[in-house]
């Protein structure tokens, strides 16, 4: 058996010594975890949770820290230091996690951060991360469907909008023109398949598309202006970042449902706000 470099490992502890336990890392040998990170009443026999990286002399040993990401995924982190060999990040844990220049896009600065992949050197078996993010990415076709809800990861802002990291594997990109919320590099949050291309790259939103959207949530403001004594305090000229915050949905959805009501005689849509018809 040999331990994962880089992921957590369900590890037997063997011994305690003055400066922590032993773990049996199988064909890898014995691996300390030290004791500041040793649960209350471990013993010998007991089996733990660890995550298994590199010390400062190029030795295996276990934490219970939680890293932010582990070998094989991305992640947003930030440059902790630099010297003449690159840039060191807080992944973390106690050692900072390098990123050699010849991984870097542009020179990286102190206190700004990065998205990068997290991976083990093929030539010096090192944990480092790279901030060519495209070379890491699968070129494999995605199995999603138009509709379907992913995790993303915003990498990058582009004159289209924004590139994303679709579920840790895939490149996709959210328009500029449908983002309705503001975005940053590093944010993690929903999105849904609006097609997958040819190329394999993925089309998103930030809502479902289509009409029953629209029809849905028609039904849903028209309760919650009843709910609210005939009226909410949003209208054709409300900001986009308002209307999101309220009811988790774009400008251009709210308009529509507006319209929707106006069109049934039900509502009275307002510059600033929206009223049941017959409310002054």
């Amino acid at each position: 058996m040999h331990v994962k470099l880089g992921k957590y490992n369900q590890l037997e502890v063997v011994k305690e010594v003055d400066f922590g336990i032993y773990l049996d890392g199988g064909d890898d040998g014995e691996i300390l975890l030290p004791s500041r990170y040793v649960p209350a009443d471990c013993k010998p026999g007991d089996w733990l949770n660890v995550f298994i990286y590199l010390d400062n002399e190029e030795r295996l040993v276990a934490t219970t820290l939680t890293p932010y990401a582990q070998v094989g995924e991305f992640a947003c982190l930030q440059v902790a230091w630099t010297n003449e060999y690159g840039a060191f990040l807080d992944w973390g844990l106690m050692k900072d996690l390098f990123v050699p220049f010849r991984e870097q896009k542009a020179k990286m600065v102190k206190g700004r951060r990065y998205v990068v992949h997290v991976h083990i050197d093929e030539d010096s078996f090192r944990i480092m991360a790279s901030a060519k993010v495209e070379r890491f990415l699968s070129h494999g076709q995605p199995p999603y469907q138009p509709g379907d809800t992913v995790e993303v990861l915003v990498w990058q802002r582009t004159d289209l909008g924004f590139k994303v990291i679709v579920e840790n594997r895939f490149g996709g990109l959210l328009y500029a023109n449908e983002v309705f919320r503001p975005l940053e590099v590093g944010d993690r949050l929903e999105a849904y398949v609006k097609q997958v291309r040819p190329d394999g790259k993925i089309d998103l939103e930030l809502q479902r598309g289509g009409f029953r959207k629209v029809d849905d949530f028609a039904d849903v403001l028209m309760d919650y202006i009843r709910r609210h004594g005939g009226t909410v305090a949003l209208g054709d000229k409300s900001p986009a970042e308002e209307i999101y915050a309220a009811f988790g949905v774009s400008k251009k959805t709210f308009k529509k449902a507006v319209g929707d009501l106006y069109k049934k005689r039900l509502v009275v849509p307002g510059d600033y706000d929206t009223r049941m018809v017959g409310e002054e």
